[in-house]
């Protein structure tokens, strides 16, 4: 029976892939442009905010090989839609409220090596109601579209050219 489970843990061990790994950093968010709840406390909506990017940033660095670290600061957000305050408070979603984040990052090798240091950068993406919405009950889905385009376009041809 021992041998087994050692067998067993043997063979799903050696399946497991090691990747690399993110730390998001955030500012205050009274300080970003919009990051406004609709209908709940602000700060159980910023807390949520924050565990939704770091969570996809962190599904993101299972790309890096491991050993990888991409830290990340988000210097500002600017969520798509925008919050109208009336009788019930929500966010309206239309073309003109697109979504914005300034963000700072830097990639770390496996050996230390800094291999992108990047400060100021603006992704936003004006067209985001224009293309096709894939699991459009996900939170944050348009920021999300858009950290995981600037990966694949910013820092995954970094580490497949090293």
């Amino acid at each position: 029976m021992n041998k087994l489970v050692l067998m067993i843990v043997g063979i799903f061990s050696a399946c497991v892939v090691h990747a690399g790994e993110a730390q998001v950093t955030f500012k205050d968010f009274k300080d970003y442009r919009d990051v406004r709840p609709s209908n709940e406390a602000r700060g159980s909506y910023h807390k949520r905010v924050a565990h939704q990017l770091e969570k996809h940033m962190a599904k993101l660095a299972q790309q890096l090989p491991e050993g990888y670290k991409l830290s990340i600061t988000f210097d500002d957000i600017d969520l798509a839609g925008d919050v109208r305050f009336n009788i019930d408070d929500i966010r309206v979603v239309k073309p003109i409220y697109f979504p914005r984040l300034d963000i700072s990052y830097s990639l770390t090798d496996d050996k230390g090596l800094q291999l992108i240091n990047e400060s100021d950068v603006n992704l936003k993406d004006m067209g985001f109601m224009d293309r096709a919405k894939i699991g459009h009950e996900e939170t944050l889905y348009y920021e999300k579209r858009l950290l995981k385009e600037w990966f694949a376009e910013s820092i995954l041809p970094v580490v497949e050219s090293k």
